[in-house]
């Protein structure tokens, strides 16, 4: 049986997150397995390096399957492109040792939180940005952000529904800037709780509209406790870019948003 490595990207606004619940009930993963699966002759199932929630989005989600079908590589990215709906798009593929996993072997996740930042609210993209109309200060976001950095406990950003057996995660960099309207959030971690991106953009907020302290990350972190916290932001600003892993897996590692520019 041969092992197969995938990028994927979507828009996650029509879906109800990525992992399968039901046939009646659209998701990412059973979009992209019924699409496998025809190119295959045969079901596929996909494992992912992280299960993103409804409505937000990936610009280099990264899957794996394994599969008996003799397929080239063009097969497994047009030939599925083909039964996907414009929404879902595999983007790379490359075959990879049987014993990698695109969970259990990644070392880290980024994502990227996209803030667009004025009073008035604009009628392009607006699945792909969080409207905030307070004015916020990046700089002040930033610094408010670093007191993530390391291995912590992260109760105060994790969802009350959080199934994870612990709240450690250790962030590896936050990257805070502003490039006109939009304040870009950069992040990445070994691995993320459920809603924990999206909660730790809703402090921040909170900091860059003045209406809390640059300590109050950092003191919201040493509480370990959800209720203090602010309101989680949407997921409609939020995309998984890129996976990190150990080994060269023959895809990109980072994939940015094609409608934005780099970080200057």
């Amino acid at each position: 049986m041969e092992r197969i490595v995938l990028g994927i990207s979507y828009n996650g606004a029509p879906y109800h997150g990525w992992q399968f619940q039901s046939d009646a009930i659209p998701t990412v993963q059973g979009t992209l397995e019924s699409a496998l699966s025809s190119i295959a002759n045969s079901t596929v199932r996909v494992t992912c390096a992280g299960r993103t929630d409804t409505g937000v989005h990936a610009t280099h989600q990264v899957v794996n399957f394994g599969t008996n079908a003799e397929r080239d590589i063009n097969a497994w990215i047009n030939g599925t492109n083909s039964q996907l709906p414009e929404s879902v798009s595999v983007t790379h593929a490359a075959p990879v040792p049987e014993s990698f996993n695109a969970r259990h072997s990644a070392t880290a996740r980024r994502y990227l939180y996209v803030i667009y930042n004025t009073r008035v609210r604009s009628a392009l993209l607006p699945e792909y940005m969080t409207r905030e109309h307070r004015g916020l200060d990046a700089e002040r976001m930033h610094q408010a952000a670093q007191a993530l950095i390391g291995e912590n406990d992260f109760t105060s950003y994790r969802a009350a529904n959080c199934q994870s057996s612990t709240p450690m995660r250790n962030v590896m960099s936050v990257e805070i800037w502003r490039h006109g309207d939009l304040v870009l959030v950069d992040i990445t971690a070994n691995a993320f709780l459920l809603h924990m991106v999206r909660n730790i953009a809703g402090v921040l907020l909170d900091v860059g509209a003045g209406e809390k302290p640059v300590s109050w990350v950092g003191d919201l972190l040493a509480l370990r406790d959800r209720s203090k916290g602010s309101k989680t932001a949407p997921p409609n600003g939020l995309f998984l870019i890129g996976v990190t892993y150990e080994i060269d897996i023959g895809i990109p590692g980072l994939v940015w948003p094609h409608f934005l520019s780099a970080r200057p």
